[in-house]
């Protein structure tokens, strides 16, 4: 009895769902807006329940996101990171080509005698020596310095060469007690020795009895003794009062990175001095052999 009871069952829900489809469709074709109004209702009944589910899934899909681009992130920044210290030692570079670049171009500012050859070279150490103001630059006798040489900045003198190695050599900044240039008062041609005390200071002595020497007035080498050229620029008067004449130097000693060496073939002798002359000195008026300033400049050997 079970088997025609559940065929019968089987054929009467065929028959139903059939009806209910029949009955869909007329209802269907009899009112549309009723039918749009129940799909309405069915999808606001739906709406919160797929709200709902689809939550965890977008925060999985936001969060799969996040996780890719702080990855995106990870790597950019270490490539950031790189970059910039590549740009660092670039920036570093270029600053050192620009003050480089700044101090040859102020070096080129000066312009020597058509005669004359030189060789630039760059201050590799200050002081040492016996001597209290003195640099020692990167070209020696390989370069084709000499003793006796004069050393230029963009300003104008820095001193002589008194020491030369084959790699290097030593420059006397007119600064140094030992030193005394030969000079004039470029308007009043009045001659004078310039004279470095180890200050930042020079003195002009052995000018002549009343000399018209003012303040501002433009010093430079006189040539006499035929080792420095004449012309170059020492420095401008600063102060005439009772202890002395005092010169402002043409350059400043504290920016000092590049040199010239000047080689003027110029003859001047240049001989064993005794232990009481300065190096290159110039003998004072009473002990000269000629004149008041003498055609020999005294080298004083290194003790």
């Amino acid at each position: 009895m079970v088997r025609p009871l559940g065929g019968l069952w089987h054929r009467f829900a065929f028959v139903l769902l059939i009806l209910a489809a029949f009955t869909i469709m007329l209802v269907g074709k009899a009112d549309i807006v009723i039918v749009n109004r129940l799909k309405g209702e069915i999808a606001d009944a739906v709406t919160p329940i797929l709200d709902v589910v689809s939550r965890p899934t977008q925060a999985l899909a936001e969060l799969i996101d996040q996780t890719r681009q702080w990855r995106d992130l990870q790597a950019q920044n270490a490539r950031l990171r790189e970059e910039n210290k590549r740009l660092r030692r670039w920036q570093g570079a270029a600053l050192e080509l620009e003050a480089e670049n700044r101090a040859l171009r102020a070096l080129s500012t000066f312009r020597p005698g058509p005669r004359a050859s030189f060789v630039t070279s760059r201050v590799i150490a200050d002081g040492g020596g016996p001597f209290v103001h003195s640099l020692m630059i990167n070209a020696g006798s390989r370069a084709g310095v000499r003793k006796g040489m004069a050393a230029v900045a963009s300003g104008g003198l820095v001193g002589t060469v008194v020491s030369v190695g084959n790699r290097h050599a030593r420059v006397l900044l007119a600064t140094d007690l030992n030193s005394q240039i030969p000079a004039l008062v470029e308007l009043s041609r009045l001659p004078t020795v310039v004279a470095g005390n180890n200050s930042r200071r020079l003195e002009l002595r052995y000018l002549p009895q009343n000399a018209a020497v003012r303040p501002g007035d433009r010093v430079i080498t006189s040539g006499h003794g035929g080792m420095l050229p004449p012309g170059l620029a020492i420095g401008t008067v600063s102060s005439v009062n009772e202890r002395g004449v005092w010169l402002t130097p043409a350059v400043d000693w504290d920016t000092l990175e590049y040199l010239r060496v000047l080689d003027y073939k110029l003859d001047g002798v240049v001989n064993d001095g005794t232990e009481n002359d300065p190096v290159y000195a110039v003998h004072p008026p009473e002990t000269a052999p000629s004149s008041w300033l003498p055609d020999v400049l005294v080298d004083r050997p290194s003790q």
